[in-house]
């Protein structure tokens, strides 16, 4: 994992409108399995849990980019947590603050 500081300040810019995007191609992917499966005569019922089963692997094999942008986004988004939680620790305890 050779990401720069900016790599990764970016992927965590960017996480909510990523995430966003990989939620809605992922409803996009069940949709369109289940509307496959309906015009082949399958109950619509039947079709969306389908769908759904199907979108499972379908969207890990086909949304492969965009899950690892929103995985990089809440990595750095915990490792900013993390600290920010160390710090408040450290604080509580009564101890200086390190300077980052």
């Amino acid at each position: 994992m050779s990401e720069t500081r900016d790599e990764r300040q970016e992927a965590a810019g960017h996480l909510g409108r990523d995430l966003t995007l990989y939620v809605l191609a992922r409803f996009a992917l069940v949709a369109v399995v289940a509307a496959l499966l309906t015009l082949v005569k399958v109950p619509l019922l039947v079709a969306l849990a389908v769908g759904i089963v199907a979108g499972l692997p379908l969207g890990l094999l086909l949304l492969r980019g965009l899950n690892a942008r929103v995985t990089a986004g809440l990595a750095v988004r915990n490792e900013r947590r993390a600290r920010e939680r160390a710090k408040l620790r450290a604080q509580l305890r009564g101890e200086e603050p390190a300077q980052s």
